[in-house]
């Protein structure tokens, strides 16, 4: 064997790019997520989109509850509920991620290929991003649902002529089926009036089932070890009643109504199922398909690569081939003619001979 062909029979391989399925941050995510946060700012914090101004029956009890104050003086306030939503799905998501890839084996840890250089992207560095970003998309999705449909609707809160104030006399109300239509009926804080005008649906109530249903989902299919059969349950249950507990106390509090808190967990809800089960497959890691299998050569006893010879096709084959087609062709089977009996007189055969 001579030093050429042994160098080339001890080189290490080259490297080949595998295609392993890949996520990369590419413009496209990135493009929707910048306007899906901005949408969300545009609704939450800007006029950019004015609430719908809907009247009202004088003296409705509906709406005549008293005056809970804002938000933050609440029970359950807004930053407690937004801190809640961030943190608690962030943390499950990371402890989850790291409990499975290290308790997971070398052999079923997969590696993604990004690079002709043979540069591996950290599986778990991945489904952190993965998983992190769908959420979060979701959580502004989700507020972006919910304030449209405030802005859309302009349904009055429970508390609202508490903080409208009209003036009865001068919108000459003299019975409760009178209706009245005018925009500046209220005489209250024009802020605190346009906040009473966005109830339904509950935006806190849509956010809480939101986050409680895409951790439990995540719970539920990604834990897997033993002595879970009751944690998961519990920890699961546990979520869903502290985000059914807010749209209750949105209720007590005279702050939504029951069709409020019932939409905005239903709007929650279907936005956590969708993305877990359309958008990434029920937390489930992807598998990279399987290389194709290389032809090999036959090979001698000795190890000698053998000569494939070239497939010769027999005659009677070919044959046969040609009236398998005539007969697929007239869709009736092919009958030879028969050939007439010759009697050979055995004078003859005895005159030749």
């Amino acid at each position: 064997m001579s030093c050429a062909l042994l160098s080339r029979v001890l080189a290490p391989p080259p490297c080949f790019l595998i295609h392993y399925p890949i996520i990369i941050l590419g413009p496209t995510p990135l493009v929707i997520m910048a306007g899906t946060v901005l949408l969300a700012y545009y609704f939450e914090y800007t006029d950019t989109f004015p609430v719908h101004v809907q009247g009202f029956f004088c003296f409705d009890k509906a709406f005549s509850k008293p005056y809970p104050g804002p938000d933050e003086t609440g029970n359950v306030p807004p930053v407690l509920v937004y801190s809640l939503v961030a943190a608690v799905p962030t943390l499950t998501i990371l402890a989850g991620e790291l409990m499975v890839f290290f308790m997971r084996s070398e052999v079923t840890q997969e590696k993604t290929i990004v690079t002709a250089d043979c540069c591996y992207f950290s599986p778990l560095l991945r489904r952190i991003i993965r998983f992190l970003g769908v959420y979060t998309f979701g959580l502004f999705t989700t507020t972006i649902f919910a304030n449209a449909g405030q802005v859309v609707t302009g349904n009055q809160t429970p508390h609202f002529l508490s903080a409208c104030r009209p003036n009865y006399t001068a919108l000459g109300c003299h019975s409760n089926l009178q209706y009245i239509t005018e925009r500046k009926a209220c005489t209250g804080n024009p802020l605190i009036v346009a906040s009473a005008r966005k109830s339904f649906p509950s935006k806190d109530a849509a956010l809480s089932v939101y986050s409680a249903v895409y951790t439990v989902m995540y719970v539920t299919l990604v834990f897997k070890t033993k002595g879970t059969r009751l944690t998961k349950p519990t920890l699961s249950l546990t979520m869903l009643c502290l985000a059914m507990l807010v749209g209750v106390v949105r209720v007590a509090e005279y702050r939504n109504h029951w069709a409020d808190v019932v939409a905005g967990y239903f709007t929650g809800g279907a936005i956590a199922v969708f993305l877990v089960t359309c958008v990434i497959n029920n937390f489930q890691q992807t598998k990279p398909p399987a290389p194709p299998a290389r032809p090999q050569r036959p090979e001698s006893v000795l190890g000698v690569p053998m000569v494939a010879l070239p497939c010769v096709e027999s005659p009677l084959e070919k044959l046969q081939g040609d009236l398998h087609s005539l007969r697929s062709h007239d869709h009736q089977p092919y009958r030879f003619p028969v050939p007439p009996d010759v009697l050979i007189p055995s004078r003859s055969m005895s005159s030749e001979v």
